[in-house]
C-alpha cells in the first residue's frame, strides 16, 4: 500500500482520492500494470476505509478502463485503450500529473503496434543473442530496411551507406566530433536540442532566418560564406518549431551555396514523416546532404533509434571515431525498430490522420479566440504552431500559463541568438478537449 503514497491529502472524496491514487501509481511504474490487486475486504483493511470506498473506488477505474475484473479472478491493474492507442504522452495531458507539459513536441508509443513489433523481435533474437553484442554500425537487418526507405523515395541507398545511433541527437554529436566545424549555419529558431550538440565544441553559431512561409535564402547566402569550409545544419522538412517546407527550389538553391562555399550540409529529416497534407508526396532530397533520421517523432522518441545516411567511406570513418560505440543503441533494439521500419506506413496513415485533425481544431481555436493577441501560419506538417505575439512577450506568457497548468517553450530557447522574444511552441499532440483547456489558457495569459 505504500506505493499509493499519501492519497488521503486530498479534499476529493476518498473513493475518488483512492482511484486517483491507484492510477497515479501505475502512471508513475510504482505499479506494475498486469499486478494483480488485493481482495476488496483485505484492500480496505490495509487502507483504512470501508469496503464501499474500496469498491466505489474500483468501479471507478473499471469503467474507465484502468482495472479488469474477471469472474471468479482477481482484479488486475492497466493501462486502458485509450492510452495504448494515444499519439499525446501522459505528461502532455495532465494525467502524469498536474501539469499540461508541452515543453517537448513529441508523440507516446503505439503501445499495441509496438509491443507486438517487441514479441516478434524476441521470437526471433537468438541468432542475435549468440554473437558478441559489441556496438558497431548497426544489425545489418536494421541497416537494410532504412536503406530500402531511402531508396523506394529515390535516394537510392546500400546498407553499408547507414550507421545507426542513439537517436538523431546522437546522429548530430557524432557528426559535429568528426567535423569539429569552427562555425557552423543553423536556423532561427531551430531544435533546441541541436544547438547544444553544435555548441558542445566551442563551434560558432551563425543564424538564418525561418517562418512558417519559408527559408529568408539572402541571410542563407551570408550564413553559408561566413561558414566557409565548415558546416550548416538544416531541418526542411517540417522544421522544427515553425513547420515550415522549404520548397524544392530553395533546396536548390541551399545545395549551389553547399558546393560554392565548401560547407557539409548536415540534414535533419526526424520530421520527414510528419506531412499533414492529404496525399503526402515526399520533396526530393538536397543532392550531396548528409541526412540525419530517427524513429522518435513518427513511432516513439524512447525507441532510442536515429541514424546517418552518408557514403560508405564517411560511415566507416564515423564508425572509427571513439564516440560511436557510445553513441550505439543497444541491438534488441535494433530489432525491434526493424521489425516497426518494415510495415510503418499503417501507423503513419493513423498519425497524421489525429495530428491533422488536431492542428485544425487547434488552430480554429486560436483563430476564435482573436488574432490580435498571436499571428501563425498553419503549418504544413509537423507537431506544432509556432505563434508570434503581438501583446506579450513570450516569457510572460509562459509563466502565466505555467500558473495555470500549462508548461510552453518560449521563442528564445529555440534561436542560437536568444532572439525570437515574442514567439512560442505550441504542440497540437493532446486530443481535443486537452487542447480546449490549452486554448483557453492560453487566452488567459496573453
Amino acid at each position: 500500500m505504500q506505493a499509493l503514497g499519501p492519497w488521503r491529502s486530498t479534499k476529493a472524496p476518498l473513493s475518488a482520492a483512492l482511484a486517483d491514487a491507484v492510477r497515479a501509481a501505475l502512471l508513475d511504474g510504482r505499479v506494475r500494470a498486469g499486478s494483480e490487486l488485493p481482495a476488496e475486504r483485505r484492500l480496505a483493511a490495509a487502507l483504512g476505509v470501508s469496503r464501499g470506498t474500496v469498491t466505489a473506488a474500483l468501479d471507478r477505474l473499471r469503467d474507465a478502463g484502468w482495472v479488469r475484473t474477471r469472474h471468479g479472478s482477481a482484479s488486475t491493474v492497466q493501462l486502458p485503450a485509450v492510452a495504448a492507442q494515444r499519439i499525446a504522452p501522459l505528461s502532455a495531458t495532465g494525467e502524469a500529473g498536474d501539469l499540461i507539459d508541452l515543453r517537448r513536441a513529441v508523440p507516446a508509443a503505439p503501445q499495441e503496434v509496438y509491443l507486438e513489433a517487441t514479441r516478434r523481435a524476441v521470437e526471433r533474437v537468438g541468432p542475435l543473442l549468440a554473437e558478441h553484442g559489441e556496438p558497431g554500425p548497426g544489425i545489418t537487418e536494421l541497416r537494410t530496411a532504412i536503406a530500402a526507405r531511402y531508396s523506394r523515395e529515390g535516394t537510392a541507398t546500400r546498407p553499408e551507406q547507414i550507421l545507426v545511433t542513439n537517436g538523431a541527437r546522437a546522429a548530430l554529436t557524432l557528426l559535429a566530433a568528426h567535423f569539429r566545424p569552427r562555425v557552423a549555419v543553423v536556423e532561427i529558431p531551430t531544435y533546441f536540442d541541436a544547438l547544444r550538440a553544435l555548441r558542445a565544441p566551442g563551434t560558432r553559431l551563425v543564424g538564418c532566418r525561418v517562418t512558417t512561409p519559408g527559408w529568408d535564402l539572402d541571410q542563407l547566402q551570408d550564413a553559408f560564406a561566413a561558414a566557409r569550409g565548415n558546416l550548416a545544419y538544416l531541418v526542411p522538412d517540417f522544421h522544427n518549431p515553425t513547420g515550415a517546407l522549404m520548397s524544392p527550389d530553395a533546396r536548390r538553391t541551399v545545395s549551389r551555396l553547399a558546393t560554392e562555399h565548401q560547407v557539409t550540409l548536415v540534414v535533419d529529416e526526424t520530421m520527414r514523416d510528419l506531412d499533414l497534407g492529404d496525399r503526402p508526396v515526399p520533396t526530393p532530397r538536397m543532392r550531396g546532404a548528409l541526412l540525419i533520421g530517427s524513429t522518435s517523432k513518427s513511432i516513439w522518441g524512447g525507441l532510442r533509434i536515429g541514424w546517418i545516411r552518408a557514403s560508405a567511406s564517411l560511415i566507416r570513418k564515423l564508425q572509427a571515431h571513439p564516440l560511436a560505440g557510445l553513441l550505439s543503441p543497444p541491438p534488441m533494439q535494433q530489432l525491434v525498430a526493424a521489425e516497426l521500419l518494415g510495415d510503418l506506413e499503417p501507423l503513419l496513415i493513423r498519425r497524421r490522420h489525429e495530428l491533422r485533425q488536431q492542428r485544425d481544431h487547434l488552430s480554429n481555436l486560436l483563430v476564435t479566440a482573436g488574432e490580435d493577441r498571436w499571428h501563425f501560419t498553419l503549418p504544413p506538417g509537423g507537431l506544432a504552431l509556432w505563434l508570434r505575439l503581438t501583446t506579450t512577450l513570450a516569457d510572460t506568457v509562459v509563466e502565466r500559463a505555467g500558473r495555470n497548468g500549462v508548461a510552453l517553450a518560449a521563442g528564445p530557447r529555440f534561436a542560437a541568438d536568444a532572439t525570437l522574444l515574442h514567439h512560442l511552441r505550441v504542440p497540437y499532440t493532446p486530443p481535443h478537449h486537452v487542447l480546449d483547456q490549452i486554448a483557453a489558457v492560453l487566452d488567459d495569459a496573453c
